[in-house]
């Protein structure tokens, strides 16, 4: 008899500890996943079903007519914001319940990576983005477009200098050493050439710090949100050890250097430097500013701007706004490039007209592109908008409540939700862009969205590839015109398109947490004869 006690007590002991926590969003009201015991609902990508972005289409997808529903990172409840109304609501208008990003690295195991604005909490978030802010306005990019403009003509002279009129690629890779190289001279000040030196250590020590592959990388991740508390205790970290000492030791020098030389540069470090000195890092030229760089262009909230910048910025923070900078664009901005390659490559007719407006754009301007010539290309800004729409560089965004908050019911199927402190919600991107009632056949590469005639239709905040609120990109004005300038030079010269390795339709690979086409992004670039 006693054994059937023990046994009954223990099978109950297990279902609360193991069964339970995974009924948190039904017992509340909420709908919600089907989640694995142990797993979550993070079974599906650990086992390789699906890709991250296919992940965040099938939680968005799996209650469509409920404004939010629940799902499970292993055993954290996770609500999902479906409705656009919704998303506003808590990262705008609610934004002081919900001013954190989740935390999944240490910062005592990883304090470059601790003390960057993504990672930042509360009021030293507040103080760091109103120190950043007046270093990503429309002035401010215009300063560092030359620096862009060399990148991305040394990238084309590159190919043209190839004795072949088909040269045939691997696009990230090819698209990683421009994004290296932009970063290279705007945000750390240096130059490099990563196509002519291929093994240059800034671009090596770039790859080993964004490498996100394999089986012992997703481990690490998953263990961040499976285990914290043992990982915390171990400081183990997610950034590469000697990648980080690299980029501390350029800054170090870089830094010292200009201060014993007095160099100015216009770059990101010049910035943070005036700031440290307390020089006032705001855009006093609104109308360049009003001169937007596109229809995706995330506006910084004017909240932001009555908190006091910082004076006390340490060589580590300098390196570590530099490092987030680093992972920002040396990934995501050549990721879009290379799914704005296959669309491109794909849609032919869509190629050939942005070819004749670069075409024209250069001939008017005798041969010379300049900051405001290419924000006036129309349909450059559509295209690249669509791009960012069918294939955002963050495919979700997170939010942690900071204040305890209730969501009030307002469909008769609802009632009022509590979300407790800490308690996590998801924004997602990849769901809502692909949402067939906000983009009519939203497979379908179509820049006409974002025309003068139809972009006024579309709905708000269900445009959102640079995130949403207060914790908006900085840098998407940087973004949009690294991938214009590039696109521009590169369709001059060359057309994209496909190779006997093309994938077509493109495969999201799901072995590798960053968002890339399974077999790689292979493509041709054909020599344009003059």
């Amino acid at each position: 008899m006693i054994w059937i006690i023990l046994a009954a007590v223990l099978a109950a002991l297990m279902w609360y500890i193991f069964v339970k926590p995974l009924h948190y969003w039904s017992d509340r009201g909420v709908k919600q996943s089907k989640p694995w015991v142990f797993f979550g609902d993070s079974w599906v990508t650990i086992f390789r079903r699906q890709s991250f972005s296919e992940f965040v289409q099938w939680v968005y997808n799996m209650h469509p007519t409920s404004r939010y529903s629940g799902f499970y990172q292993f055993y954290t409840p996770t609500l999902v914001l479906r409705d656009p109304e919704l998303i506003k609501q808590i990262t705008v208008k609610d934004f002081d319940h919900f001013t954190d990003h989740r935390s999944f690295v240490d910062p005592d195991a990883d304090p470059l990576w601790g003390r960057n604005l993504f990672s930042l909490k509360g009021q030293k978030w507040r103080e760091m983005r109103a120190t950043l802010s007046g270093s990503f306005t429309g002035s401010k990019m215009k300063t560092m477009f030359n620096l862009m403009n060399e990148a991305a003509d040394n990238f084309v002279q590159y190919f043209l200098d190839k004795n072949e009129d088909l040269i045939e690629l691997e696009m990230k890779d090819t698209y990683t050493r421009y994004t290296n190289d932009v970063i290279a001279t705007t945000a750390f000040g240096i130059k490099v050439d990563s196509l002519t030196q291929p093994e240059n250590t800034f671009y090596m020590m770039g790859k080993k710090m964004t490498n996100f592959s394999g089986i012992l990388t997703s481990l690490k991740f998953f263990g961040y949100f499976l285990i914290p508390s043992l990982y915390k205790k171990l400081k183990i970290s997610i950034l590469d050890k000697s990648a980080s000492e690299f980029f501390r030791t350029i800054i170090n020098e870089t830094i010292h250097t200009r201060e014993e030389q007095g160099i100015v540069r216009p770059d990101m470090i010049n910035m943070l430097l005036e700031a440290r000195k307390g020089i006032k890092q705001d855009d006093n030229d609104t109308a360049q500013d009003n001169q937007d760089t596109g229809f995706a262009t995330a506006q910084e909230s004017h909240d932001i701007t009555k908190f006091r910048q910082l004076k006390n910025l340490t060589n580590d923070d300098i390196t570590s706004q530099a490092l987030i900078f680093f992972f920002a664009g040396f990934d995501t901005i050549s990721t879009a490039m290379c799914f704005g390659s296959y669309e491109l490559a794909v849609n032919k007719d869509i190629q050939d007209r942005l070819r004749d407006e670069i075409r024209t754009t250069y001939e008017e301007n005798n041969g010379k592109i300049t900051y405001e010539v290419l924000l006036k290309m129309k349909y450059m800004d559509m295209v690249v908008s669509e791009i960012l729409r069918k294939w955002p560089p963050a495919v979700a965004a997170d939010r942690v409540c900071t204040k305890k908050y209730v969501i009030e019911p307002k469909n008769s199927n609802e009632k009022p939700l509590e979300i407790p402190l800490n308690g996590i919600v998801w924004i997602p991107t990849q769901g809502i862009h692909r949402d067939p009632q906000y983009y009519h056949n939203p497979d379908k590469f179509d820049p006409e969205r974002f025309s003068d005639e139809n972009r006024d239709s579309i709905k708000p905040y269900t445009y959102i590839p640079f995130g949403v609120g207060q914790r908006i990109c900085i840098g998407s004005r940087f973004a949009l015109l690294e991938v214009k300038i590039l696109l521009f030079k590169i369709l001059l010269s060359f057309e994209i398109i496909p190779t006997k390795k093309t994938n077509i339709p493109l495969k999201i690979s799901r072995s590798s947490f960053n968002n890339t086409a399974e077999g790689g992004f292979w493509f041709g670039m054909k020599k344009i004869k003059s």
